[in-house]
């Protein structure tokens, strides 16, 4: 009985190192793909950008369909279609490798849809912006990584703020009124702070309750999953900053 008293904490110990090591290896696969996706997306807007306008600075026939025509509803809500009805059935059917190609074909949607802010917005204000944004992330994401304090319950409030801000948009879409989208703007900076926090938290509990099982595939997927989350917090948060602090053309 003594010894086995002596080697159980040892053995329960390199557990827990084997388990924190993992979770370590997690953390920059999600930080890693989801830097990956954004740098997806920068470019695929820095380069539609360029081709949506002419050297006289009008916007030329690929800019007219997408900016101008019926299909820039189709590019405005269908990344909103694929998280909402798309993304799950691919985390269920597909194996880790599709996932991540979803993800990153994702990536580069987003990329169309968020290229008309080259034409809106000054390149210095978007850069400032991107910095001021990663700054906020990364603490928000330290925070929900580090504290102690259980935030698990912040969940559905913060997705009940998502879906108030998705129907006060798509409203606006109409309204057209400032107030209203200057409203939004604060809503949507705190709500994606949250959630970022939220997100961070989550990705490390749900990597500890399931790293005993030995289910790489489903971890992989699991990855990929936390970083489309905190990928959508990210550019969320620098769209509504990019509200208050660019300046436009």
């Amino acid at each position: 009985m003594a010894e086995y008293e002596t080697i159980r904490p040892s053995v329960t110990g390199v557990r827990t190192a084997e388990i924190d090591q993992g979770l370590r290896a997690h953390m920059n696969k999600v930080y890693g793909t989801m830097s990956i996706g954004m740098l997806i997306t920068a470019a695929a807007a820095w380069a539609i950008s360029g081709l949506a306008v002419t050297e006289t600075g009008e916007l030329s026939g690929l800019g007219q369909a997408i900016y101008l025509s019926p299909l820039k509803w189709v590019i405005m809500f269908a990344p909103l279609a694929f998280v909402f009805f798309g993304w799950g059935a691919l985390l269920q059917r597909a194996s880790a490798a599709v996932v991540q190609l979803g993800f990153f074909a994702f990536s580069a949607l987003m990329g169309l849809s968020f290229s008309s802010i080259f034409l809106i917005f000054t390149d210095y204000s978007i850069v400032q912006t991107f910095l001021v944004t990663a700054i906020a992330f990364a603490g928000l994401s330290l925070w929900g990584y580090t504290t102690k304090r259980d935030i698990s319950g912040w969940g559905s409030f913060l997705i009940m703020g998502v879906i108030g801000i998705i129907v006060a948009m798509v409203i606006n879409l109409f309204l057209g009124s400032p107030a209203l989208m200057f409203a939004i703007s604060i809503i949507g900076v705190l709500v994606f702070a949250g959630l970022t926090a939220w997100e961070t938290q989550n990705i490390k509990t749900t990597y500890v309750a399931h790293a005993t099982h030995g289910d790489q595939e489903w971890l992989d997927k699991a990855a990929y999953d936390g970083a489309l989350g905190l990928y959508i917090s990210f550019l969320n948060m620098f769209q509504f900053l990019l509200m208050f602090m660019g300046n436009q053309e």
